[in-house]
């Protein structure tokens, strides 16, 4: 889907996102991918608003944090709901907001749910981009993840993530068929990227953009008059979906917006691997040691308290009480 969102109103963005998966499924699409930070916006103004003007930061920061997703929430329930009745698998570009901890942070976060509308996982973005890190927090291994489908197995890579080799060598690692890269990246570089990932992998990729014109930023939000006036779109989308021996089979998509589609058959994943199977035959694991540190690393740790009711641990946010009936 290369779509923008209703720019930082998270209900509205929700509404238009919901009514967008049922087109797709409409349609007879089984899997629908979001752009990055879908909901309820990809902040835009860290590249536009100068660092030492904190008053506006500050006020555009607590917006978004008031606009942010809590995983699990009635806005997942929402999307799950809307999953389920499409039929169709459903990977979502948001901003996360840390509940299980100061509740004040966030995180660029994936979320994939099911056709049935179970929620598979989340994934927080490892390395924020440069100005991006005033805004989100780096997300931990431990969300690092390629799910079993009814389609395929799918994983997914947010924007620059696709150029960190090793991860991309972790979703090959896990046999991933499907990668969704939801991005905020668009040209000619980053669909060559998405075109050497299928071939180098052997899968299909996804990548999703929004198309985004600066009439859709509010006035209100005190950023929209920094851009240049020659500024139109302000970004121009490029979303395309690329097979396993590299060719782009459907995009890419500019200057509007646009639900792409394109027919995904996971036998060709298995073709391409013949010649080129970097996680397997092309691999050598006696000449190259690669691992991967799941490890949550949680902001709250709390362990050992006893009482007469029984001991209570607190572990990244979930709480397991034993002796309370």
């Amino acid at each position: 889907v290369q779509a923008a969102p209703v720019f930082m109103d998270l209900d509205a963005s929700l509404e238009k996102a919901c009514d967008l998966i049922a087109d797709a499924g409409r349609e007879g699409a089984k899997l629908v991918v979001f752009p990055e930070a879908f909901l309820p916006a990809y902040p835009d103004w860290v590249w536009v608003v100068p660092g030492g003007n904190s008053g506006l930061l500050d006020e555009l920061y607590a917006e978004l944090v008031a606009n942010a997703v809590a995983i699990p929430s009635e806005v997942t329930e929402r999307l799950s709901k809307a999953a389920r009745q499409a039929g169709m698998h459903v990977v979502m570009g948001l901003n996360e907001r840390n509940q299980e901890a100061s509740d004040a942070s966030l995180y660029n976060t994936m979320l994939t749910i099911d056709a049935s509308g179970r929620i598979l996982g989340k994934h927080r973005k490892l390395v924020p981009t440069a100005g991006e890190r005033t805004v989100w927090a780096q997300g931990d291994g431990s969300t690092l993840e390629s799910y079993d489908t009814s389609l395929a197995k799918l994983g997914g890579l947010i924007c620059w993530e696709n150029y960190m080799p090793l991860a991309r060598q972790a979703m090959y690692a896990w046999g991933t068929q499907i990668l969704a890269a939801p991005t905020w990246d668009r040209g000619d570089l980053w669909v060559a990227t998405l075109r050497h990932i299928g071939k180098e992998g052997g899968l299909y990729v996804i990548g999703c953009c929004q198309a985004l014109h600066l009439r859709d930023i509010p006035d209100r939000l005190g950023f929209s008059e920094l851009y240049s006036e020659s500024v139109g779109w302000i970004n121009t989308g490029g979303s395309c979906i690329v097979d396993p021996k590299g060719n782009v089979v459907a995009g890419p998509e500019h200057k509007k917006e646009e639900i792409v589609y394109a027919e995904i058959d996971p036998r060709l994943t298995r073709a391409a691997k013949r010649m080129l199977d970097v996680a397997g035959h092309y691999a050598r694991p006696d000449v190259f040691r690669f691992e991967v540190n799941r490890s949550p690393n949680p902001m709250l740790r709390t362990t050992g308290l006893e009482g007469e009711t029984g001991q209570v641990v607190l572990d990244a946010g979930r709480a397991k009480v034993e002796g309370i009936e």
